[in-house]
């Protein structure tokens, strides 16, 4: 247990000693608890985090950026044959096993008005499939179709790792091997005022804040899940986050490309649907594989046209990405990734009770997953079309909401449906098991066309 002297000359060698105000105040337990935040918080680190912060004066797309190469959709037949022989590379290596599923999910449903982690969230337009279920029943699904196990990792957060661990035993895993499914958690790091003070979240606890999906990484090699990786021979991650039901879990022929390219980090991309949409965008900055965040777009980057009259910068990366185990221990090990400030509202105890600020009133530091991208050799980008691929459940309303993810599913089932000759008449709502049917040409295998017209609602699987 941290000793209080100790720990009030380490706040005051860095000025933070004000955090420790209301200790006489505490009972036992809380004391212990404030001393351990204390203790763990990494001032050296810190220190150098509100330095740079201190000291920078720009946007990070202040450097001129160039647009990257992408492979675009396949239009052309020596294209689409491109596109089989991926899907050849890409099912190899599934069936070898050496593809695991990684999913970032530490995340509160709080935006939904849901209370508990965001992975337990309802999306099923029907049945209420959970989001977990939904990702757990893709991975189990290919795991049969290849005759392979494909591991599958989740990075939690503190607030949510219980509450997801005990979620996934109480559905027995989905279906999953238990000994194949993997948690560990994210690292957390402290929140500052806007003076550079460390703040309080209770009366014996510190504000902290997840260190950003670029913790993955971090984490990755942190939690020993790396050598996880290594001792079941696997070489390529399917990277992916879980507010998007339309990700294509271990997709076969993005890892055929990731590995023809010779590839370390690969990324999904989609057309902007205007300049302004609110994603980032894949590019060359400095000469070396990009991601700059719209926020760092100016207006005239944003509504630049290129010579085929299509937006300049109109590849927008949905972090969806292939990337190789050497090459996460190799960033992770290292350096690591560039830190991120951020102005954000984060309540606070002001020695009297919880306040809930109405305005930015503190620091985030966050790293980002693309920021790994200039490490890497050689890394390549793969248009997908939005429909197929792209359902944020983000907001409870209005764009990238509940019911937009929902409809998009529902559209993209009736495709399928049609695809294999059935009539799809304006539909109320469309679910699809991935354990029914992981694709269009599986669903085909299992029907019969003649006779079948759906008019309403209808789940299968």
């Amino acid at each position: 247990m941290p000793d209080y002297n100790t720990v009030l000359t380490l706040l005051q060698k860095h000025g933070q000693e004000h955090i420790l105000a209301g200790y006489d105040n505490l009972s036992a337990n809380e004391r212990d608890q404030l001393l351990e935040d204390c203790a763990r918080v990494d001032f050296g680190w810190l220190d150098a985090r509100w330095a740079e912060m201190q000291a920078s004066g720009g946007s990070a797309a202040d450097a001129e950026i160039e647009v990257a190469p992408v492979v675009e959709l396949p239009k052309t037949e020596a294209e689409k044959a491109r596109y089989d022989e991926a899907r050849a590379i890409g099912e190899e290596q599934l069936r070898a096993g050496r593809v695991a599923a990684f999913l970032v999910a530490g995340g509160q449903g709080t935006r939904l008005g849901f209370s508990g982690p965001k992975g337990c969230f309802p999306v099923g337009p029907i049945s209420g499939r959970t989001l977990f279920k939904w990702h757990a029943e893709q991975i189990l699904a290919r795991s049969r179709r290849y005759g392979a196990p494909i591991p599958f990792y989740l990075m939690t957060s503190r607030d949510n790792d219980a509450d997801t661990r005990r979620f996934f035993a109480d559905n027995n895993y989905f279906g999953l091997p238990e000994g194949d499914v993997v948690f560990f958690q994210q690292e957390m790091v402290p929140c500052l005022d806007l003076n550079g003070k460390l703040m309080l979240a209770t009366p014996s606890t510190l504000a902290m804040n997840p260190n950003g999906h670029g913790g993955a990484l971090s984490g990755l090699h942190r939690s020993g899940a790396i050598d996880d990786m290594r001792r079941r021979g696997i070489e390529y991650i399917s990277y992916f986050q879980v507010d998007n039901p339309l990700v294509t879990i271990c997709d076969p022929v993005f890892i055929g490309l990731h590995v023809q390219a010779g590839s370390e980090m690969s990324s999904k991309v989609l057309e902007k649907n205007s300049p302004a949409e609110r994603i980032g965008v894949v590019c060359s900055q400095n000469g070396r594989p990009a991601v700059v965040e719209y926020i760092d777009l100016d207006e005239a980057t944003q509504k630049a046209l290129g010579a085929d009259g299509r937006l300049k910068f109109w590849a927008g990366s949905i972090a969806i990405h292939i990337i190789n185990t050497t090459f996460v221990e190799r960033v992770a090990g290292g350096a690591g990734l560039p830190w991120h400030q951020s102005r954000k509202k984060v309540a606070y105890f002001d020695g009297e009770k919880v306040v809930k600020p109405g305005s930015e009133n503190a620091i985030k530091f966050e790293t980002f997953v693309f920021d790994a991208l200039p490490f890497a050799e050689k890394t390549l980008n793969m248009e997908v079309q939005r429909e197929h691929e792209f359902a944020p459940v983000k907001n409870a309303e209005g764009v990238d909401s509940v019911a937009t993810s929902r409809e998009l599913l529902t559209k993209y089932f009736a495709e399928w449906l049609r695809e294999a000759g059935i009539t799809v008449s304006t539909p109320e709502a469309i679910e699809i098991s991935p354990l029914y049917s992981l694709d269009a040409g599986e669903l085909r295998t299992k029907f019969k066309p003649e006779g079948f017209t759906f008019e309403r609602s209808i789940v299968l699987g």
